[in-house]
């Protein structure tokens, strides 16, 4: 029962992280978007987005990140016949791969804390992509954890709708994005 409860709490964090990452790019995503504003609202709008991006971070994200780790690092503890899981392998992979997200995250929330966002990208498009990059992760993840072997036996229908999914969400991302601009103009 302990491990279920574990798992429980793992699973809780790791959703409370992700709700956490998906909102912070998307302050991104919005802070970006005043590039174009008057300096006076400019100005008004970035230091309430920093605010929020900040405590976002501080309270909900890096907290839920922390337990998640925490509590998938217990259940490791408590059942290390999963570190000889190819599944699992796989699953650190993406989990890898997540933390380079996290680190960039973490470097954006710090670039747009001296309220001018001159180093963010150019281009709002690569930052709303960007904001689907922890969705793709988020079904790699649930996908490898629910198929385990299943996963890596049928890895190339895995890959191709994961390819798939990936090209729909970044036309949808685009298609919008061209709305937007439209709409704009």
């Amino acid at each position: 029962m302990a491990y279920s409860v574990i798992k429980a709490l793992h699973i809780i964090f790791m959703v409370s992280y992700f709700a956490g990452i998906f909102y912070l790019v998307r302050l991104f995503v919005y802070y970006k978007d005043t590039d174009d504003f008057d300096e006076t609202r400019r100005k008004i709008l970035r230091e309430q987005y920093n605010f929020m991006a900040a405590r976002l971070w501080n309270i909900i994200t890096l907290p839920a990140g922390v337990l998640m780790l925490s509590f998938g690092i217990v259940m490791i503890v408590m059942n290390p016949g999963l570190l000889s899981a190819p599944w699992f392998h796989l699953k650190l992979t993406f989990l890898l791969a997540l933390a380079a997200y996290h680190a960039w995250c973490w470097k954006m929330v710090r670039l747009i804390k001296n309220l001018n966002g001159e180093n963010l990208p150019k281009d709002n498009l690569k930052l709303r992509m960007a904001n689907e990059f922890a969705t793709l992760i988020l079904f790699a993840v649930v996908f490898t954890v629910i198929l385990k072997n299943l996963a890596l036996e049928h890895w190339w229908q895995l890959l191709l709708g994961f390819a798939g999914f990936v090209v729909l969400i970044m036309a949808t991302v685009r298609l919008v994005n061209r709305r937007k601009n439209k709409s704009n103009s």
